[in-house]
């Protein structure tokens, strides 16, 4: 007998059980204790990115909702959860921890009792959808149907490649903002650069509902999304060039980090623009009965090439790993100009294979 298949409402549920354990980590000063809280982050990140988004659509399209709900439905989230909830926890974190004075700590105990109201909610009250039941469960078996549907669709390959070359170097831009705007130990509000940076990912996902809400093509608009996020990270190079730096340490912001952070600003809006519309494309492109496969398989290299570059982050200068990250967003821009010229001969063969169809039925009563 095949194992019983794994719902993602359990997949959900084991999100939140591993990132609380993950939290609970944080209390020990081993090593070894750390990095197996490390490891179940890693997994609760996984699923977070896949498992949720994967519930979501197969209900949606259960209950027989209005596809184009979806697109309303993943700008929402983005807004309110990537950008207006982050905001509220750092601030309230940074009163967990210094203003109230509970410690370091006191961050992952309140998100692990956040993630406890979670997990309650979602075991009262969703209801439990799966993939294909017919397929085995078995992982590597899960793998094989994933890249054998990657193999037969182009578009999905092109879009797993777009994916992890965006969020390669969004990852990658999240190590090294900070040390990119003071080279020299300048004195720089973290917290408040990162509420700004939250305020722009939700200026970006507003703008992303509005093109969505407009029915403008997300293959077309993205191409220049993807454009202007490579020119933005080419900036720290182009400033280490032609801005002088200042060899005095500490003190303000120079010219130079004052222009990066205008440009990081704007890369921000465009990973807030960019959440929304990838996942209305995985709606259009991934089958649902895989999705949640499919979209881990192709996190796999994103994972490695983000673990390289740390393990080196120190071996290479900062400009080389930025234009790395811009070379890669051009490449996403060209990769999703030849998704949106697939896309269109698919469209153009179906509806003259509809057209013929049509011909044809009055000769075959």
């Amino acid at each position: 007998m095949s194992p019983s298949p794994r719902g993602r409402k359990r997949a959900c549920v084991t999100y939140c059980i591993s990132y609380i354990l993950s939290c609970i980590t944080k209390h020990s000063p081993e090593y070894r204790v750390l990095m197996i809280g490390r490891i179940l982050g890693g997994i609760a990140t996984s699923l977070l990115f896949s498992a949720f988004e994967s519930w979501l659509v197969a209900e949606h399209n259960k209950r027989g909702f209005d596809p184009q709900w979806l697109s309303i439905t993943f700008s929402k989230a983005i807004f309110l959860g990537n950008g207006l909830i982050a905001i509220v926890s750092g601030l309230f974190a940074n009163l967990l921890a210094e203003n109230l004075g509970f410690g370091p700590v006191a961050p992952f105990d309140a998100a692990a009792c956040f993630l406890a109201i979670g997990m309650a909610i979602i075991m009262s009250s969703w209801s439990e959808n799966y993939g294909d039941p017919s397929e085995s469960k078995d992982l590597m078996a899960q793998f094989k149907v994933a890249a054998k549907a990657i193999a037969s669709d182009e578009k999905i390959a092109l879009l797993g490649a777009i994916q992890s070359l965006f969020e390669g170097s969004m990852y990658t831009f999240v190590f090294l903002w900070t040390p990119a705007l003071s080279p020299n130990e300048e004195d720089i509000p973290h917290g408040f650069i990162f509420a700004t940076f939250m305020l722009s990912s939700m200026l970006g996902s507003s703008i992303a509902s509005r093109l969505l809400a407009r029915k403008l093509k997300v293959e077309g608009y993205m191409q220049i999304v993807f454009s202007i996020s490579a020119v933005t990270l080419v900036l720290p190079v182009a400033t280490n060039i032609l801005v002088p730096t200042s060899s005095v340490k500490g003190g303000s912001v120079s010219i130079g980090g004052s222009l990066q952070l205008l440009g990081f600003c704007t890369f921000e809006a465009c990973v807030g623009i960019f959440w929304p519309s990838i996942m209305k494309m995985r709606s259009q492109y991934i089958p649902e009965e895989a999705r949640s496969t499919i979209m881990n398989f192709f996190r796999i290299p994103l994972n490695l090439f983000v673990c390289v570059v740390l393990y080196n982050v120190n071996a290479f200068p900062i400009t080389v790993m930025f234009g790395m990250c811009s070379i890669f967003l051009f490449m996403a821009a060209i990769l999703q100009r030849r998704l949106m010229v697939v896309s269109d001969q698919v469209h153009k063969s179906s509806t003259k294979a509809q057209e013929m169809i049509g011909e044809d039925e009055p000769l075959n009563p």
